[in-house]
């Protein structure tokens, strides 16, 4: 996959990796980031923990869905791409049934906006582009302005 297709994702201040793949039309996201925000866990060890327990609990279980994720190369905390547990949307659905959470359904609407966001952006590239715009905020106008201001 391009690394261009990766994004940073915020779900309420915490960063969500993914990454989206054309080919299949859908968004990839990393799973122990998901497990860090629904457990509340500021610490990656223990998330990534508390995922490779839960992924063999549910093996055991018989639950391959959830516990069989992909990988791809996402870009750690240290800037290095390294192999990440990734999941789409419908595995993330079904790892929130089994992680007991207060986050839990509003990380669901998260994931549908985050969703819909593409869809909508599919249909019209137009909304890409003024979402980029909104992003950076006014600052970037700000600045230009400033530089046509005359000097007097």
């Amino acid at each position: 996959m391009d690394e261009s297709k990766s994004k940073i994702k915020l779900f309420e201040q915490k960063q969500v990796r993914a990454e989206w793949d054309e080919e299949a039309g859908k968004w990839w996201f990393s799973v122990v980031d998901v497990v860090a925000v629904l457990t509340e866990q500021d610490d990656e060890l223990t998330a990534r923990k508390y995922w490779n327990k839960l992924k063999q609990r549910l093996k055991e279980e018989g639950n391959e869905t959830v516990a069989n994720c992909h990988q791809l190369k996402l870009s750690a905390r240290d800037s290095k791409m390294r192999l990440t547990d990734v999941a789409d949307a419908e595995q993330i659905l079904r790892l929130i049934q089994s992680i007991p959470s207060k986050k839990a359904e509003p990380f669901k609407l998260w994931l549908a906006r985050v969703g819909r966001e593409r869809i909508d952006e599919t249909i019209d590239p137009e909304l890409s582009i003024d979402r980029a715009i909104q992003k950076l905020g006014n600052r970037q106008l700000e600045i230009s302005d400033s530089e046509n201001i005359p000097k007097t």
